[in-house]
């Protein structure tokens, strides 16, 4: 045995060796492991960031001072540094696709299908299928061309970093945006749903709807410093063709000229200013739908503040479907319009879908059990229940309602496999039914077996669950709840007991009797109790059908120790066990006081007969001394013959009379005994014990 013990030790020190000595970059991951769906998850999270992040490069421009632009330096290194974290989430992402195995199309014919493990052939097929879309989401270009690319040119201006940087994060906004789909939709193949609840669910939504107007908001506010500079930059060629001195250059346009001498003198004497200014009223630019953004000075103020206005017009337009939009003749505003008309109908209708959908998940038992009640209520009118049923139906439906909302539990457990539907119903009712006492002698497989086969009952108040006669179809085990349990044996008047059954008791033990018999009738048991509902009672109820299973399966159960068991907490026995010792100590009192008033009359008696002897023997000492000594002994001897017959007779008579009197005076007791034991105690019949012979305890 040791040398088995250590061999074994050995092969696992090997294995686990073995196992150490693979790098955790060379472990092939499962696609339905549980690490690689909550890396799904945390990566969606981290997408939706990315598409938050990006649009906020638009911010990075703004009116610096009258007539120029510049950027927002603080900000721009804010967003590279989030971006930066978001873009390693996703090249992580890229090399966990290199190691996560797939399934082979060409073996999903039954079940999940074949795993495909082999580095090459994984490497292969994501090369081939997904590698460039994530890539080309991957690749830091905004960081790039901001850090690196903008500074190496030799007159940066604020208007070509803008175009740019515009122009490279709309590019790689496409497939960042595409890599969400097929996540989503692998999340909703694995979980059937994104939220795990629906409240979930419809803030999920409504983030993606917020979502987009953030990006609408974005791109209004990049497109409205795009025309302020288109409008600057048309008056200002307007001033250089003409004889206007000091003439409009393009530099002046960024603020890193605002200390030029030359600028300063320009800005006194030009008119680029009140041209390009959408308060005027004599307008000779239109800014059309982006007139806003310079009218509520939103380009020149903090990033705050301007986040949250162009938020609020991106929200404003989906939810409007752009009616609200006043656009001028440019083509390119009126293709945005159009957009976000598009976008604003697709998206408006995809929300209110959603959001319809989970809450209404959410309602739908409730709205169920609502058309459940008024059919039910419907129907007792029809019917014309009378007043007292329709309550007691009314107290059952919501009483109900309240213990399962609307589920049902039976048919969630028959879909479940055989040992976890086990495991449940072991979690669920093994700690009440060890609250039986009965039960709490039982071992625990027979408890899993017992556990298994319970259904929940529940009764509302003053309802009969059994009438004594009927045919008793299953075992209660109380868990909330008072019933009272009443007999009158059998309807013998004269007779009634009731007890009151609380948490931990059961009732219709006669199955149990029933079940036990090595060859049962196919009839069921006759009830010997009532039992009605004092309280509103949840119990558990195990059928007729399912104790016989148990009964036939489990040998155990037909111990002596499980037997006295029963017999000790079984009311019925308990009752019979009660009313036996009753009329035991009654047929004990009656003949104590029969025995008491016998042995006083024969003592009554026996003063009697000695008074009687006595005084008889006093008359004839005085008869014989008075006849003289001058007889013979003939005369002598027949005058004492003559004189005794007479007193036999005597007590003959009185030997009568002694035994009429001793006959009245025990009639008179037998009536004292019979007053004194007014109430007479029916023979209550001890319940019927199965033959056990057929199975013998062995433990």
């Amino acid at each position: 045995m040791h040398n088995i013990a250590y061999s074994r030790l050995g092969d696992l020190q090997k294995s686990f060796s073995l196992y150490r000595e693979v790098p955790w970059w060379d472990h092939i991951l499962e696609p339905d492991s549980d690490f690689v769906f909550r890396w799904h998850r945390i990566f969606l999270v981290t997408c939706l960031i990315a598409l938050f992040v990006d649009p906020l490069y638009f911010y990075l421009p703004f009116i610096g001072a009258p007539g120029c632009m510049q950027f927002n330096l603080g900000l721009g290194i804010v967003v590279t540094f989030f971006r930066t974290i978001v873009d390693l989430f996703s090249m992580f992402h890229m090399l966990m696709k290199f190691r996560t195995a797939f399934v082979a199309p060409n073996s999903r014919v039954f079940g999940r299908g074949d795993l495909v493990k082999d580095p090459t052939a994984i490497a292969m097929r994501y090369l081939k299928k997904d590698f460039v879309i994530d890539l080309a989401a991957t690749l830091p270009l905004p960081q790039i061309v901001i850090w690196f690319v903008l500074p190496a040119l030799k007159n940066p201006t604020a208007t070509h970093a803008n175009h740019t940087l515009a122009l490279i994060v709309l590019i790689q906004y496409a497939p960042r945006l595409f890599v969400i789909f097929p996540l989503n939709r692998r999340i909703n193949k694995t979980t059937g749903s994104i939220a795990k609840t629906a409240w979930a669910g419809a803030a999920y939504n409504l983030l993606l709807y917020l979502l987009a107007s953030h990006i609408i908001g974005a791109a209004w506010y990049v497109a409205s410093i795009q025309r302020q500079d288109e409008c600057w930059k048309i008056e200002c060629r307007k001033e250089m063709n003409t004889t206007h001195s000091p003439s409009c250059k393009p530099f002046f346009l960024d603020c890193d000229s605002l200390n030029e001498p030359e600028r300063k003198a320009w800005l006194r004497i030009t008119h680029v200013l009140t041209k390009c200014d959408a308060l005027n009223d004599d307008k000779n630019f239109q800014f059309g739908m982006f007139a806003d953004a310079f009218t509520a000075e939103v380009a020149s103020t903090n990033f705050i503040e301007k986040y949250f206005y162009c938020l609020w017009f991106g929200l404003k337009s989906l939810s409007s479907y752009g009616q609200n939009l006043a656009t001028s003749t440019s083509s390119g505003e009126i293709l945005f319009s159009i957009l976000i008309c598009s976008m604003g109908l697709v998206l408006f209708s995809h929300l209110i879908g959603q959001v319809q959908g989970y809450l209404q998940s959410t309602s739908a038992r409730l709205e169920e059990w609502r058309v459940k009640r008024r059919d039910t209520e419907e129907w007792m009118r029809h019917r014309q229940l009378p007043i007292h049923l329709q309550d007691r139906v009314r107290r059952f439906v919501q009483y109900k309602w309240i213990a399962t909302r609307g589920v049902d539990e039976e048919s969630i457990l028959r879909s479940l496999p055989l040992d976890l539907r086990r495991q449940i119903q072991r979690h669920l009712s093994l700690a009440l039914v060890r609250r039986v006492p009965f039960f709490a002698q039982m071992d625990a497989q027979l408890l899993d077996a017992i556990c298994e086969r319970l259904v929940q009952s529940l009764n509302t108040k003053d309802t009969f669950i059994t009438r004594e006669g009927d045919p008793v179809n299953e075992m209660l085990f109380i868990i909330r709840g008072q019933l009272e349990s009443s007999t009158t044996n059998g309807g013998r008047s004269g007779f009634f007991n009731s007890i009151t059954l609380r948490p931990g008791d059961f009732c219709g033990e006669e199955l149990l009797t029933w079940a036990l018999v090595p060859s049962p009738s196919i009839s069921l048991p006759s009830s010997t109790r009532t039992v009605k509902s004092l309280t509103e009672v949840e119990a558990f109820a195990l059928r007729a059908e399912d104790l016989k299973f148990v009964a036939s399966q489990f040998k155990r159960l037909h111990s002596k120790k499980l037997q006295h068991a029963f017999r000790y907490y079984s009311h019925q026995w308990r009752t019979w066990g009660s009313c036996f010792i009753q009329a035991a100590w009654r047929r004990y009192v009656k003949r104590k006081l029969a025995m008491e008033l016998a042995r006083q009359e024969e003592l009554y008696y026996a003063t009697m007969m000695d008074q009687e002897y006595s005084h008889g023997s006093e008359m004839e000492g005085g008869e014989g001394g008075g006849g003289g000594g001058g007889g013979g002994e003939t005369s002598g001897s027949k005058n004492t013959t003559k004189k005794k017959s007479p007193h036999l007779g005597i007590t003959m008579l009185a030997s009568k009379f002694a035994a009429n009197t001793r006959r009245g005076l025990h009639q008179k007791s037998l009536a004292l005994v019979s007053d004194v034991s007014s109430l007479k105690m029916p023979k209550l019949f001890k319940p019927e014990e199965p033959d056990f012979s057929a199975f013998r305890d062995h433990s």
